[in-house]
């Protein structure tokens, strides 16, 4: 029996799809964001420490999105707008939801809030040593100042590079090794008191 190559079509760049949305493709718009939702999701999520929260920012900044696509210039890439355009969703919501707080009188305490669960793991005592991790860390991302934890993110868990946070946010690459130098320091100190080795 013969074996029959099919070559593999590449995936179309960012640029190919935003071509392609032009020319009023809907599919090139559901490919685009289906491509970016989940590094969105996980951004909104650190900057809100709340999966509900997080989802709401990602549906709030893809719409904000769509509306403005004629607003991306191409100046950066594609991601690099989007990711800003979700991270301004996320501290906004952010913001909203901290006034929402203050004015109501039965607003839950801090540790209250719904955090995502991690995946099923087979040894459950590893599991709640991730959940631990990881609600400690939240816990930690929520000490540093705004622009700081925004920075910290982007760069740690969207794997931006530091010209990519620079342009996603506006500032030097000087001020984003800056704000990366002290949020390290800071999460190493909160960590440090919290960590018994």
């Amino acid at each position: 029996m013969a074996v029959v190559h099919i070559p593999c079509l590449p995936a179309p760049s960012d640029e190919c799809l935003l071509a392609r949305l032009g020319n009023g493709e809907r599919e090139a718009l559901e490919e685009l964001f289906g491509r970016y939702r989940l590094l969105a999701f996980r951004v909104a999520h650190r900057l809100l420490g709340n999966e509900a929260d997080a989802l709401d920012a990602v549906q709030e900044g893809f719409v904000k999105a769509l509306t403005h696509l004629d607003g991306f210039q191409g100046r950066s890439t594609f991601k690099t707008w989007l990711l800003r355009v979700i991270s301004n969703a996320a501290l906004d919501l952010g913001r909203q939801r901290s006034r929402r707080e203050m004015m109501s009188l039965d607003a839950p305490p801090a540790g209250d809030k719904a955090r995502i669960q991690p995946l099923a793991i087979s040894d459950p005592g590893l599991g709640l040593e991730r959940a631990d991790l990881r609600r400690l860390l939240d816990e930690a991302l929520a000490t540093l100042p705004e622009a700081q934890r925004q920075t910290f993110v982007l760069h740690a868990d969207a794997e931006l590079s530091y010209r990519d946070v620079a342009e996603v946010l506006g500032i030097s690459i000087g001020t984003v090794m800056s704000r990366l130098y002290y949020a390290r320091q800071k999460l190493r100190a909160y960590l440090a008191e919290r960590i018994k080795l």
